[in-house]
């Protein structure tokens, strides 16, 4: 099914493309050809994602990690993306699409190290939490600064085109990033040269505390793509199989040649912005009731049912294994050493130079006087 994305004369509102209502039942002419263990694996996956992000929100709650990030309410955004993907392409998340990664395989033990910032952690605790890499999964890593990995996306792609390959990128940001600069220059360069690239904006109406009125003045954020020359279409983000759609055809259109597509997926961030932030102090909890009733997972849920492939049995089994799941990452994650001093000057130079060779030996003579 070829989705409907923005055309150059469109003035009309665009309604979010969505495949299934808010009880469960779809549109059949909409619905993507997905088997059933795609279905269970998506659900199953979105239901991970969300009992990981309860699990260690609550540790750091207890102290046992500095800082932590949800996605809480906005798992089929980047779940269903994902999914829509070829394990070829490059994913640029921002700090919030730990569903991408459980989509890719990302391994839950080295997921927990990363958090811990321990030597089982791949980037050796130089990390902020939640701040994940993957080369072999070809997931980039990220950096806090806001916005900064669109224009890595379309490096990215860039290079791609040069190089002949059929690889898409795709880049996750908040609507909060729609007014950097990073967002103007990745969208103008990929308009220009036609580049694979996605451009996932997931719209959870709050950037930190500022609500989405004060970030434009535009009808919406993916009518900004007409300005840059490229697709841009709106869609239901709490809607899994809608999410997967349009990514499914953004990802077509970069592999035939047709350039970039901004995506809009309206969604709503249901947590706070992290581990560090109180939602009540900027905004309403009876806002959020609406937003409750639309809960992707829920959602999807009524949706297997309608397809009789979900039944309580079902639920209860997949619930009990992915406690255990996690709970023997953590274990095991908990286990790990922090990283040795000298991994301190590593992965900066091929052959280190003499000067940090000579603090290099000097920290490792103290570390042995200190034993002693």
């Amino acid at each position: 099914m070829t989705v409907k994305v923005f055309q150059e004369k469109d003035v009309e509102a665009a309604v979010p493309f969505r495949v299934m209502e808010d009880d469960g039942t779809a549109d059949t002419r909409l619905e993507p050809e997905l088997s059933s263990e795609d279905l269970h694996f998506l659900y199953e996956t979105m239901v991970l994602n969300r009992e990981l992000d309860d699990r260690l929100l609550r540790m750091q709650r207890q102290g046992r990690i500095g800082f932590y990030l949800t996605g809480l309410g906005e798992e089929a955004t980047h779940i269903g993306s994902t999914f829509a993907l070829e394990p070829t392409d490059w994913v640029f998340p921002a700090y919030r699409e730990l569903g991408a990664a459980l989509v890719r395989g990302f391994p839950l033990v080295e997921f927990v190290c990363q958090i811990f910032g321990n030597s089982g952690d791949i980037t050796k605790g130089r990390q902020m939490p939640n701040h994940y890499a993957s080369p072999s999964l070809r997931i980039s890593s990220l950096s806090s600064p806001v916005g900064t990995q669109l224009p890595h996306a379309a490096g990215c792609a860039w290079a791609a085109k040069i190089k002949g390959e059929k690889t898409v990128a795709i880049t996750y940001f908040g609507e909060g990033a729609t007014s950097q600069g990073d967002f103007h220059v990745a969208l103008n360069f990929s308009g220009v040269f036609k580049l694979p690239v996605i451009f996932f904006c997931r719209n959870n109406l709050w950037a930190i505390s500022v609500p989405l009125s004060r970030q434009t003045a535009s009808r919406d954020i993916a009518v900004k793509a007409q300005a840059y020359g490229i697709a841009g279409v709106r869609v239901d983000g709490n809607d899994v199989l809608a999410v997967y759609q349009v990514t499914r055809e953004a990802a077509r259109r970069a592999r035939a040649g047709e350039g970039a597509t901004l995506i809009e997926a309206i969604t709503c961030r249901m947590g706070p912005h992290s581990s560090s932030d109180d939602p009540r102090l900027y905004r309403e909890e009876k806002d959020l009731e609406e937003w409750r009733q639309k809960d992707p997972i829920a959602r999807f849920q009524r949706y297997l049912r309608w397809k009789g492939i979900w039944d309580e049995a079902y639920e209860k089994n997949l619930r009990e294994k992915i406690q255990i799941r996690i709970a023997e990452a953590i274990s095991k994650g908990e286990s790990f050493p922090p990283p040795p001093l000298e991994s301190l000057f590593e992965d900066v130079y091929s052959t280190v130079p003499w000067h940090l060779e000579e603090q290099r030996l000097e920290l490792l003579a103290l570390r042995k006087e200190a034993k002693h």
